[in-house]
């Protein structure tokens, strides 16, 4: 097999296990209804079960990207597969809430080294000038799994019950893993395209490396600005988008999945289109600036009008993800300011950005639970639109404040040049 094909047959392995990820963290958005009524939980209680999934996901991205950057992709994605597969069979045969955080933590534990594995495995296979494309492909097969964790979800956990399908999903995260092990080579035998992770590194070379990062402003711009964006659009999208248009629309999950389902398209598409377009044009930080104005401005429709049109919910939606691609750009900024310790550099701002994941859930849970009706909708609570207003307001002062954060990066990146030649002057 020629080398340019082998490299897309194994990142395509790779990615199918990604694509597991998505699945499982979003798919509390169509389940909720059922899990509220298996655990008889509150809105708080039901945001803090799927923010369970995030918290070990968040803290374990830098150990992770240190852990690719020693051990190498092959290794590292196979046994978070593996890992991941426990963790969802756990919450598919939980009885209790404490079992089912359990689980999803578990899950989240398992989770938590796949993707930057993936972008050490396409740092060490594809050029510079292709990386920002092949983060986004990528990030699109998130998208896929986000998909089938909407309508298909829906449908099948009707016909059969969401424990069965869950356990369904476990086994095929095995089978992936026995894929990955038997396809997927970390690095070319003759030359890396770059400093390639294949177990040769030191472990103190690895923290050396993790400190750089840690040391770099533009690390934790791009982090905060992904703790916001990230952590609310899987909020939305992830938990309570589902109940929202269930609740303020009367309509049935699977309508209401469908609408979600929308919105991961968008996540399929636009990471590698901006990616692609960001590597073609070679610009990053314009790119990135500019998804977070769109993000802000979409989610300002709907809390200024909270019930706009269904299909307007569903574009709202849709572009919202679709832009992710664009805020997707700061895993490229992070490998080109950090080059060797690529692991590292998108570790940490993909952990700061699940941070956000796991506590806008709960934050987001609390808001919704001061505006409870009183009433139940098929066993979970139903809210008023005040406070789906408050919560859509929550999101839309996130984009500002993510947008304050990404014209900082951009400003700082346009000085980078003068500033090193002060340097080099002096």
């Amino acid at each position: 097999m020629a080398a340019l094909d082998r490299r897309h047959v194994m990142w395509a392995t790779l990615a199918c296990g990604f694509l597991f990820v998505n699945f499982f963290r979003n798919s509390t958005a169509v389940l909720a209804g059922d899990l509220a009524a298996v655990y008889s939980a509150t809105a708080a209680e039901l945001g803090l079960l799927h923010s369970s999934f995030f918290y070990i996901y968040a803290a374990a991205q830098l150990p992770g990207g240190l852990v690719a950057d020693r051990f190498g992709p092959r290794r590292v994605v196979a046994g978070g597969l593996v890992g991941m597969a426990v963790g969802v069979a756990v919450f598919a045969a939980s009885g209790s809430l404490v079992v089912g955080f359990l689980g999803r933590a578990l899950a989240g534990l398992g989770a938590s080294v796949i993707y930057v594995a993936v972008l050490r495995f396409c740092a060490n296979w594809y050029a510079p000038e292709e990386f920002a494309t092949m983060t986004g492909f990528t990030i699109a097969a998130a998208g896929l799994g986000g998909i089938l964790a909407t309508t298909p979800l829906a449908l099948a956990a009707g016909a059969a019950g969401w424990r069965p399908v869950l356990l369904g999903s476990a086994v095929a995260m095995v089978v992936v893993a026995v894929a990955v092990v038997s396809v997927v080579r970390d690095r070319p035998a003759d030359a890396p395209v770059e400093a390639a992770a294949d177990g040769s590194e030191s472990l103190g070379d690895v923290l050396a490396g993790a400190r750089r990062v840690l040391a770099d402003l533009d690390t934790w711009l791009m982090g905060l600005m992904l703790f916001l964006v990230i952590g609310l659009n899987f909020t939305v999208v992830g938990l309570w988008g589902v109940p929202y248009i269930v609740h303020l629309y009367d309509v049935s999950v699977a309508t209401a999945a469908t609408t979600v389902l929308v919105a991961n398209v968008g996540f399929a598409l636009g990471p590698p289109v901006l990616g692609a377009l960001s590597d073609r044009l070679g610009r990053r930080t314009e790119i990135i600036l500019a998804s977070c104005l769109a993000f802000t401005a979409a989610y300002g429709v709907v809390f200024l009008t909270v019930t706009p049109p269904l299909f307007v919910v569903g574009a709202v939606l849709f572009l919202a993800m679709f832009i992710t691609g664009g805020t997707a750009v700061s895993y490229t900024v992070a490998k080109e300011r950090h080059v060797e310790d690529s692991g590292a550099a998108t570790g940490t701002i993909n952990g700061l950005g699940y941070a956000g994941a796991a506590i806008f859930p709960a934050v987001m849970g609390l808001a919704l639970d001061a505006y409870w009706t009183g009433e139940l909708i098929d066993g979970a609570r139903a809210y008023t639109t005040t406070g789906y207003r408050v919560a859509f307001g929550v999101v839309t002062l996130g984009g500002v404040l993510a947008t304050a954060c990404a014209l900082a990066l951009h400003v700082r990146d346009h000085r980078r040049p003068e500033d090193e030649a002060v340097t080099a002057a002096d």
